[in-house]
Parts: structure tokens; C-alpha cells; sequence
């Protein structure tokens, strides 16, 4: 009778909440509760070039990124940070720079940009910038590039001054029509990228570290779960980047092609599709919690943003949590959506799209709670 209780309540919690609310919920969250089985395939997608090793870039003038891509969609996400402390601290611009390394002209037509101001609020640029992209639908950005001209990526990055300890969060997406490189550096802020570029001679070697850098060829995953979720069955959970079950992506470094690793799978987009029924007339709510606050001083607080579908395909975008910055371990939950059933439909479904929220520990279990509407 005490678990049947505690679940009662639990759900009671759960319904009388908003989405985005952090929820406590004493004695109930583990990192036990069913895994549901889940088949995962690579979607159609872009080139997926990270920036993140090293994310502290300790040399004042240096190229920490240079990738070659070919014609086509490339998504580009940058996560690097003003670390300058020899001779001392001091103010500096990282920018991510593209040049044309073919025979014709090149153009760059921009499809989904997200560019933050650099802040020592991690947190706070990793779900904006995400909320940020989601919500982006960039038209009628086209520039052309001249064989062997660069040119800045992001040009408000360009207009950035980064002081120590900042952090330069930028997420792109854009297509391209000749095959081109593809640089992140650091130099001092007085100077543009693109004029920096080719006297900077510094490519600073990779270390593994960090979630890692490279070119990638997966970018998208489409999740289905293998058995429909009935709500008489009780909590299940879905568990995706957790270097395990879900391996972490591999790809290239450099023009060596050295073996590299996505340590995270940050900035790839899981798009799930979760089949659901209701034997028993409950509803579903989807909640997530700060599994491993306990994994050192870096995993002290959680936050993400989600886009989330209806079953008309309409979409929401939401932080959470939404009305504070973090969540930072059991008994907090947060609430991401009540899902009630269809009488119409035996079986419904949860879409979403959900990418590991940069500056959190990993993984954000979403779990599936039947609830009392």
C-alpha cells in the first residue's frame, strides 16, 4: 500500500503542476525505474562539426577548430571559452570563420542560427541557445564567397568582445555550394576574424577531452520504441545519450582523419516518436530529473529546452525549468508535459525533439509517470 500511496501522490503533485515547474517529489526518483526498449536510426542530416576540445582556449592567438566540408547542409556548433591567463587575463574574440576552397564562386545560405552574447552563465547560453534554435527559421540569408575568401560565420561574433572565463555559445545551420573549411579561433578583439585567420599559424592539438571536436556524419536520431507504452504498466523512462546503450558519435579530426568522438552527443537532435496507450484511463506526465548530481562538482545543476509536438504537429518550445535557472537533484523534478488519452484512439502518440543540454551532465533520463487527470 505504501508505493500504491506514494504514486497517488506523486500523480497529484504531477497534474496540479505547469509545465516547466520544478515538482518535489520526496522518496520517488532513481535511476531504477524500467528502460523502454527503443530503436534508433540515423535520420538524413547535415555535416555535424563540434567545437569543444579545447573548450578553455589558453593561447591568445589560435585556430581550435579546421574542418574541410563538402557541398551541402552543415550544422556547426561552437562551445569554447576565453581560458587566457599567460602573460595574463586578458579581453579577447573567438569567432568561426568559412572559407571557400573551390574554383567558383561559393554560396552560404544560413538556415537556422542561434548566437549568444558570451556570458560565465553556462547555463543560462546553453538553454537559450538551444531555445534559440529551435525557434529559428532563418530566409533570404544568402552571402557568396569568392574562391579562397573567408569570411565570419556568425557576424555578431565578430562585434563580441569575450572577457575571461566567457563562454561563446553559437549553433548554426547552413548549406554551402562548393566544398569549403571551416576554422574556430581566438584572437584579439580589435581584429576580425577573417583577417586574423591567415597569420594565425597555431592549430592547437586536440587532447580527447572535453566533449571533443571533429566533423561527424550523424547529426539526427529518430527514436521509436519497440514496445507501446500502456499506462497500466506503471513508470518507464527513456534513456538516450548515455555513452552505453546509446554509444556517443564517431567522426574525423583534421585532415589526418584521426579518430574523434562526440563526447555527449552534443548538438545532435533526437526526434521521438513514443507510441502510447491507456488501459486504465491515466494520463502520462513526462518529467526529468538531475540523475547524477552526485558525479563531482560539475554535475551540480541541470537545465535544457525541448521542442515538443502536438498531435497536429504544432510546435513548442520551452526552457526548463522555466521560472529558474537549474535543477539541481532528487527530490526535484521537473515537469515537461501531461499528456492526456484520446477515448477516439487506442493508441497515441509523444513527439519531441530532445538534444543534450550543453554545461549538464548527461544523461537526462525522461521518464513517464501514469497520472490520476
Amino acid at each position: 500500500m505504501q508505493a500504491q500511496s506514494s504514486l497517488e501522490q506523486v500523480s497529484g503533485k504531477l497534474v496540479t503542476a505547469k509545465p516547466g515547474d520544478v515538482v518535489l517529489l520526496d522518496g520517488f526518483l532513481k535511476e531504477s525505474f524500467p528502460r523502454i526498449s527503443y530503436q534508433k536510426k540515423v535520420q538524413p542530416g547535415p555535416q555535424f562539426i563540434i567545437s569543444d576540445d579545447p573548450e578553455y582556449i589558453r593561447i591568445p592567438e589560435a585556430i581550435v577548430l579546421q574542418e574541410e566540408v563538402s557541398p551541402g547542409a552543415v550544422r556547426l556548433y561552437v562551445y569554447n571559452v576565453n581560458g587566457v591567463t599567460v602573460p595574463e587575463k586578458m579581453p579577447r574574440k573567438i569567432s568561426a570563420v568559412i572559407k571557400n576552397l573551390g574554383h567558383e564562386n561559393m554560396r552560404i545560405r544560413m538556415l537556422k542560427y542561434s548566437s549568444q552574447k558570451p556570458s560565465t552563465n553556462y547555463f543560462q547560453i546553453g538553454k537559450q541557445g538551444l531555445e534559440d534554435y529551435f525557434n529559428s527559421t532563418v530566409k533570404q540569408h544568402v552571402r557568396t564567397v569568392k574562391p579562397g575568401e573567408v569570411i565570419a560565420i556568425d557576424e555578431k561574433l565578430e562585434k563580441q568582445i569575450v572577457n575571461y572565463d566567457e563562454l561563446v555559445h553559437g549553433f548554426y545551420e547552413f548549406v554551402v555550394d562548393q566544398p569549403a573549411l571551416v576554422s574556430v579561433l581566438q584572437t584579439a578583439p580589435q581584429k576580425s576574424g577573417p583577417k586574423a585567420y591567415p597569420a594565425i599559424d597555431t592549430i592547437i592539438p586536440f587532447s580527447h577531452v572535453n566533449a571533443g571536436r571533429g566533423v561527424f556524419p550523424v547529426a539526427n536520431y529518430k527514436i521509436t520504441n519497440n514496445d507501446i507504452i500502456d499506462t497500466k504498466n506503471g513508470v518507464s523512462q527513456l534513456v538516450v545519450a548515455d555513452g552505453e546503450d546509446d554509444p556517443w558519435i564517431r567522426g574525423t579530426i583534421g585532415p589526418e582523419k584521426e579518430d574523434a568522438k562526440n563526447d555527449g552527443n552534443y548538438g545532435v537532435l533526437y526526434n521521438a516518436r513514443l507510441k502510447w496507450k491507456s488501459s486504465d484511463g491515466k494520463g502520462l506526465a513526462l518529467i526529468t530529473w538531475n540523475a547524477r548530481s552526485d558525479n563531482g562538482q560539475w554535475c551540480g545543476g541541470m537545465g535544457l529546452t525541448m521542442a515538443l509536438y502536438d498531435q497536429h504537429m504544432q510546435k513548442t518550445v520551452r526552457q526548463y525549468p522555466l521560472k529558474q535557472l537549474i535543477t539541481k537533484g532528487a527530490p526535484e523534478a521537473i515537469l515537461i508535459e501531461v499528456y492526456k488519452p484520446d477515448p477516439t484512439k487506442e493508441i497515441q502518440e509523444i513527439n519531441f525533439t530532445y538534444s543534450p543540454p550543453g554545461a549538464s551532465c548527461l544523461p537526462t533520463p525522461l521518464i513517464l509517470v501514469p497520472v490520476d487527470l
